[in-house]
């Protein structure tokens, strides 16, 4: 099945996330921005966290989460710790869910209409998987820019 594979791949990625947050030499560079910069890195792992926590633990596990997108890029100045807290509670939340998922589980369409068509449930998940790592590489990006490291973990 392919839950074998995407849980060490999902769980790989967010250790590396929790990495990636953890490299900042300061708290306060999470939430710093420059000119031709969105987002921080501490709201692309809110963003994250919340992504994965509503659309594999809440949708697919129903683990009672709500999600709020909005502030995933609003709120600022949360505590480095709280972050890497958040990130440890959906690595769990994330293989909790697809160990239960079945094989005619992950057949089915997705329950939400997602990507402007009707997907299967493995599909979406990859395309999850996709997502944070494209993520996970903008945080390593901003990270570096924003402290002026030069060198890249990812």
């Amino acid at each position: 099945m392919i839950t074998k594979h995407l849980i060490p791949l999902f769980q790989k990625d967010l250790d590396k996330l929790k990495e990636e947050i953890s490299l900042y030499p300061k708290d306060e560079q999470l939430w710093q921005i420059k000119e031709g910069i969105s987002n921080s890195g501490g709201n692309l792992c809110l963003h994250l966290t919340g992504n994965l926590q509503h659309f594999i633990g809440a949708v697919l596990g129903d683990s009672g989460y709500v999600r709020n997108r909005d502030a995933e890029f609003r709120v600022k100045n949360i505590p480095r710790s709280k972050l890497l807290e958040d990130i440890d509670t959906t690595r769990s939340v994330v293989t909790d869910t697809l160990e239960q998922l079945s094989k005619i589980d992950l057949q089915k369409d997705y329950i939400l209409p997602v990507l402007d068509e009707k997907t299967n449930t493995s599909y979406f998940l990859i395309y999850l998987l996709s997502h944070l790592n494209y993520h996970i590489g903008q945080i390593n990006y901003h990270r570096r820019i924003i402290t002026g490291a030069s060198t890249s973990t990812v």
